[in-house]
């Protein structure tokens, strides 16, 4: 599965992902091993493969001929794709889609090879042993399209505001001619069922951006959490009086803005109930089928939660479809986390940092539930390079989302650089854990830094991180550290201080489920080598801090001017 609903009617689609694929282990003492294993899939999930670091080959068949797009939706580091032994394509980092067009492709069965590497390496400036796992292999779809010479890349809805009964929204449609030759085409518009504008123009060779701004939808809904009305827009391309191409996607009608100490939600201020969730699971390792992303989302709703922090990487789309029709908010961010400044000035990391920066949001621009863009957990923003990074990187994500905020979350307290940069002001705490100061003092300390010294003053200040950890199955009625019976009563009190602070905007636990972490580093600070601050364990068993959560979260409304 590749999305929740079908994204094209005119473009021929198939998936190669959903199926077995031949795998070639080609690294270590695991050299030559051949496997069959299912597409998507993560090699450590695998008997026998849970530690497994190197290069792998995927391989499989296909039926095609003519203009040819392949699409991978995430592959675990480092990619190079092969086409009957021919290298098309390459692509680093693992939670971003990539493509490929193959012009005048010979009818007929080929082959297509994936050498996939999930070594760490200097090259790879984002991927290094972390406080999770960083699973290696084809961990999301593949999707083989056959697509004229000109042919639609993505399509951008903007809604704008509500007028009435009507919204109104900007359009962008970027096309691509394949061939040598100006051509001329037509885009049209049908959004929630209603054909909205049309526009010829010609093709030169390359890109050509259709713009339609301040379209008028007639009779739709707006989009918010309790309702969250969904709608599909769709772009056509037409040429000499032919429909030849069409890309659809799903659009919720809703605006986001910054407005003092508060983000608003259609003009209502939000109150952030949220979890720091990994894509991680015993059985699946990142690559969660639907039914497995469904059954957290339904947990998290059921503990009375209303977001979800991607933490620390994009996630799937299918989790992100599933969040547009439950209502569930999103904070997506960019994949990097704890990097010290001397890894911040290798050569690759800028570029390979806003290279994921770029493709999240060319890809996922269209998803209500997306509310906010973050970038670079817990880095170096304590120094002045760090800082030019983080301002690179804000720059470019305003360059090309100007409908929602962005943020960071930093653990730099008293020192941090760089709150001036973003919109809201994001920090991570664990107060009663690693510190013994209670909720409500780090909160104050920390506000009042960033009021101050920090120039950050007048900004939504928003807790990104905050809890403690427990192993399931360990009860000690003297709440000894690791303890539920401690977790438990270590989220009820930080909960319950932050929830009290009206300048706060919210909060995101640490964490929804136990992960696993790297063995490299790791495993001696992590016990069971897991990162064990989840409200449910890694097989999603109820801790008791699952009931201490709840209570809370379930006590509080999703805005602030509900009480």
């Amino acid at each position: 599965m590749l999305r929740m609903f079908d994204t094209h009617q005119i473009r021929k689609t198939r998936e190669l992902s959903g199926r077995l694929w031949d795998v070639t282990l080609l690294s270590g003492d695991r050299e030559g091993e051949k496997r069959k294993v299912m597409v998507p899939g993560c090699l450590e999930a695998l008997p026998g493969l849970g530690n497994y670091r190197g290069w792998s080959a995927y391989e499989t068949t296909f039926s095609a001929g003519g203009n040819v797009r392949l699409e991978c939706k995430g592959v675990s580091h480092f990619a190079r794709v092969y086409v009957d032994g021919e290298e098309v394509t390459r692509h680093y980092n693992s939670y971003t889609p990539f493509s490929v067009c193959l012009r005048n492709l010979e009818d007929g069965e080929h082959t297509l090879r994936i050498l996939v590497d999930n070594e760490f390496r200097e090259e790879y400036a984002l991927d290094m042993p972390n406080d999770y796992m960083s699973y290696g292999g084809i961990s999301r779809g593949v999707a083989l399209e056959s697509v004229p010479d000109c042919y639609i890349r993505w399509m951008h809805v903007t809604p704008l505001r509500a007028e009435g009964e009507d919204w109104i929204a900007d359009v962008k449609v970027l096309c691509e001619n394949l061939s040598d030759q100006t051509q001329r085409a037509a885009v049209r518009l049908r959004i929630a069922g209603e054909e909205t504008e049309k526009q010829e123009r010609e093709m030169k060779p390359g890109e050509t951006l259709f713009s339609f701004p301040e379209l008028r939808i007639h009779g739709v809904q707006t989009w918010d959490m309790e309702h969250p009305a969904l709608y599909l827009a769709q772009a056509v391309l037409e040429q000499n009086g032919e429909e030849t191409d069409d890309w659809i996607d799903r659009i919720g009608f809703r605006t986001v803005a910054v407005e003092g100490r508060r983000v608003l939600l259609n003009g209502k201020p939000l109150r952030i109930k949220g979890f720091c969730r990994h894509e991680d699971h015993p059985q699946y390792g990142c690559a969660l089928p639907a039914e497995a992303i469904t059954y957290d989302l339904a947990l998290i709703r059921d503990l009375g939660a209303n977001s979800v922090r991607t933490s620390h990487y994009p996630n799937d789309e299918i989790f992100l479809d599933l969040c547009d029709e439950m209502g569930i908010l999103v904070w997506e961010e960019n994949h990097a986390r704890g990097i010290p400044e001397e890894r911040m000035r290798n050569p690759h990391f800028e570029p390979q940092c806003e290279q994921v920066i770029r493709e999240m949001i060319t890809e996922h621009y269209n998803h209500p539930s997306i509310y906010i863009w973050g970038i670079l957990n817990e880095c170096a923003s304590d120094t002045e390079y760090g800082r030019s990074c983080y301002q690179a990187q804000y720059d470019l994500i305003r360059s090309l989302d100007t409908s929602r905020p962005c943020t960071s979350a930093s653990c730099k307290f008293n020192k941090d650089l760089c709150q001036d940069l973003p919109d809201v002001c994001s920090w991570n705490m664990y107060p009663y854990w690693y510190e013994e100061r209670s909720a409500s003092q780090m909160l104050r300390d920390t506000m009042d830094w960033v009021e101050t010294a920090g120039n950050g003053a007048g900004k939504p200040f928003l807790v990104s991180e905050i809890g403690a950890g427990a192993i399931y199955g360990f009860r000690d009625p003297s709440m000894d550290v690791w303890s539920e019976e401690r977790q438990a009563e270590i989220l009820g009190k930080q909960l319950r201080e932050v929830a009290a602070c009206e300048e706060c905007m919210g909060m995101y636990i640490w964490q929804f489920c136990d992960v696993r972490v790297a063995r490299e580093g790791w495993a001696m600070h992590r016990p069971r080598t897991r990162n064990n601050k989840g409200v449910v364990d890694e097989y999603r068993r109820p801790k008791l801090s699952y009931a201490a959560v709840r209570e809370v979260f379930q006590s509080l409304p999703d805005y602030w001017d509900e009480r």
